[in-house]
């Protein structure tokens, strides 16, 4: 699937094709040529993706090629046990977790998990998790807690489920009880966004000691169709609602709403999922290193403090 912003790149690699397809080996200027486009390519890269707008950035969270919270924790882990259940309701496809191993030492790996194609979509329901996922979710960092094992959370949701269900099972109080929770948790706690960051569907697994962001990624209390949709009565205006928001990496940082940015690869995480996933191996290795050197109760305090710091208050 090719972005609007992309085609100009897919281009200009087409016409790369066709020369080194067309050159011959002792050809050099037609040699000479393939190598000055290959470096053309490379800078009209760097120029489109170190520019992209805050709707382009979300088109990129969005790409259907991208990895999801699943295909990290495998590319991480050695032997991840996925736990099922919120011993209540029922097992919500939309949220995972469990017990797995990286570099010798055992996570607690949770995250909204969203499909690949129709089937998969309407058994994970888009990434959008019902009051049960977010209680699974719960229930699986207090058993991190007791065994003392450090938690990850991957957020990638477009929210949480809407559902008239939803609600009558209690979502909100699911969601506030997550928030409440997960300020007093005892172990390390890592957040990370690696697609979409909407409303209080990505915030019910997101209070952490560290919040990290991936480069092409967005977290924001609506998102842009929404929010384009209550102020102009229409989605027409998605673009730049997006500006409007601040909801990509950058502006979360310089806000002070997250703690860094995860580099990606150029041309974003699904070109090369393999880097990605190295990339967070080493951002959560040394998050968990910083982290473990304080007590319990100076972790709790610190993450306290951060959040409160977050925002503005008026009497």
């Amino acid at each position: 699937m090719l972005l609007e912003f992309e085609k100009p790149i897919a281009e200009l690699e087409a016409k790369l094709n066709d020369m080194k397809h067309l050159a011959g080996d002792n050809d050099k200027t037609v040699n000479n040529a393939i190598q000055a486009l290959e470096k053309k390519i490379l800078e009209l890269k760097k120029e489109t993706f170190e520019n992209l707008t805050g709707w382009q950035r979300v088109q990129l969270s969005r790409h259907p090629d991208r990895p999801y919270t699943l295909d990290y924790i495998y590319a991480l882990t050695t032997d991840f046990i996925e736990l099922h259940g919120d011993r209540n309701v029922s097992d919500d496809k939309a949220m995972v977790g469990g017990f797995g191993t990286i570099e010798g030492q055992t996570f607690m790996l949770i995250g909204q998990q969203k499909g690949r194609n129709t089937k998969q979509r309407q058994i994970r329901n888009f990434g959008m998790a019902n009051p049960e996922g977010y209680r699974k979710a719960l229930r699986l960092m207090r058993m991190a807690e007791k065994f003392n094992k450090p938690i990850i959370t991957f957020i990638d949701t477009p929210g949480a489920f809407p559902g008239l269900e939803a609600e009558e099972r209690g979502q909100g109080e699911a969601i506030a009880r997550n928030l409440k929770e997960m300020f007093t948790l005892t172990v390390p706690v890592i957040c990370i966004i690696i697609g979409e960051g909407a409303s209080g569907g990505a915030l019910g697994i997101g209070i952490g000691d560290r919040v990290y962001m991936l480069e092409n990624t967005w977290y924001s209390v609506i998102s842009p169709e929404s929010c384009s949709s209550i102020l102009w009565r229409s989605w027409d205006y998605k673009e730049q609602a997006a500006e409007v928001l601040k909801l990509t990496a950058k502006d979360m940082l310089q806000l002070k709403m997250i703690d860094g940015i995860i580099k990606e690869p150029l041309g974003g995480a699904h070109t090369d999922a393999k880097w990605m996933s190295e990339e967070l191996k080493r951002n959560i290795l040394t998050a968990t290193k910083e982290l473990n050197k304080l007590s319990a109760e100076e972790r709790i305090q610190q993450r306290i403090d951060k959040f409160c710091a977050m925002g503005v208050v008026k009497e």
